[in-house]
């Protein structure tokens, strides 16, 4: 990437990186915090107003997603980043279960995720626009990792009105980078859209929506077992972090050679099998880990797939859309949003019917699937090679 690509894409990052963190930050402390809130012993409100983010977010993708193809994407980045920063507050003005999911939902609307991850393609050629969806990717992970380091030490600081509070102080950050430092794009009112029927039922696209969707389904049913995983192998739950940071870190190591050759030498379909083959290995490795070591090795092969898929498949969803990247990336982060609800929900029912293990058959058997679908994916074509990249090698 050029300088200009790498300090846009590295913005985006940071701006998608915060809405995921307003996600993953609640998640070690809110059920502990909530217990002692107006409806806290009651566990399916408590679950409710963890998940209303993800189920607003939802509802706005697409309509979001296609909106940024028509007035373009900072004007819906913008709008999106003050919903993110006023349910933020009225989380932290209220410490009540029913206002915190109504601050909850609100950041929720700001679904900007589609608008983001088109505003990375149209600031980025498409010889490096898998480089520059890595980078999102690893704000993901990163995002997560993070959470799950500072998210009780920030608690026992600030509690949990505090932490709202300083999501809703860098979400005005994120605000003032996408208006100064981010260049506007080119609206595609007058380019040829497709109908969202048409994005919808085209092949390619469904094949990715498919994958979006087992992808974070079977992540989130992962990390209800993964937690006791490691405190049956008499690893304490203060020191989970170490592992999930180690292993999230060292993913990317291994991560990269594999994404360079694949763009190097045009094998994007054959790395994109390969990530899927890693997290269906992953899940057999974690049926027989009883040891924190294995547990280890199990998440950093599932990492490495992971962030692989999470860098390959937003492009490769810009790649096919053309003019209507929003729009497509609206509904890939619907699906992606749903998978996560339904991974939860089914995830929970298996561990009490079926015990802990049979999370990762059902993993396992889901990615399956997964592999054979994708299986069917044809090579990409050479991509287009920028007249500037020809003259500079003249």
């Amino acid at each position: 990437m050029n300088p200009s690509e790498l300090r846009s894409a590295l913005a985006l990052a940071g701006i998608f990186g915060l809405r995921m963190l307003g996600l993953f930050l609640l998640l070690p402390v809110f059920s502990i915090h909530a217990k002692d809130l107006p409806g806290g012993d009651q566990a399916f409100l408590i679950g409710l107003t963890l998940g209303i983010f993800n189920i607003v977010q939802a509802c706005f993708h697409i309509p979001l997603g296609r909106l940024s193809d028509r007035i373009g994407r900072k004007k819906v980045v913008l709008w999106g980043l003050s919903l993110f920063v006023a349910g933020a507050l009225i989380c932290a003005a209220k410490d009540d279960l029913l206002w915190i999911a109504i601050g909850r939902g609100i950041m929720g609307a700001g679904a900007i995720s589609a608008a983001v991850s088109a505003w990375v393609a149209d600031l980025t050629r498409e010889q490096v626009r898998s480089q520059a969806m890595a980078l999102v990717g690893v704000s993901i992970s990163l995002s997560f990792a993070v959470s799950l380091v500072v998210a009780a030490p920030l608690y026992r600081m600030i509690s949990l009105s505090g932490m709202f509070l300083v999501l809703a102080i860098l979400g005005a950050i994120a605000m003032l980078v996408a208006y100064f430092v981010l260049p506007n794009n080119k609206p595609e009112v007058y380019a040829q859209q497709d109908s969202l029927k048409q994005v919808f039922l085209r092949p390619e696209l469904m094949r990715l929506n498919v994958g979006v969707f087992v992808l974070n389904a079977t992540q989130v049913a992962m990390f209800l077992v993964v937690p006791r995983l490691l405190e049956q192998a008499g690893f304490p739950l203060s020191a989970h972090w170490q592992v999930y940071l180690s292993v999230v870190l060292l993913s990317f190591v291994f991560m990269v050679p594999l994404l360079i050759y694949g763009e190097k030498k045009q094998r994007i379909r054959i790395v994109l099998l390969i990530a899927i083959v890693l997290l269906i290995i992953a899940e057999i490795i974690f049926t027989q880990a009883s040891s924190v070591m294995l547990i280890a090795v199990a998440l950093l092969v599932y990492f490495v797939g992971f962030n692989l898929l999470e860098a390959l498949q937003p492009s490769l969803v810009t790649r096919y859309a053309k003019e209507s990247k929003g729009t497509a990336l609206g509904v890939y982060n619907t699906t992606q949003s749903i998978g996560l609800f339904t991974g939860a929900a089914i995830g929970g029912w298996l561990m009490d019917a079926h015990g802990n293990l049979s999370v990762f058959v059902m993993g396992a058997a889901l990615l399956l699937c997964w592999l054979i679908i994708a299986w069917s994916m044809r090579e990409l074509p050479a991509k287009v090679v920028d007249s500037k990249d020809l003259t500079a090698k003249a």
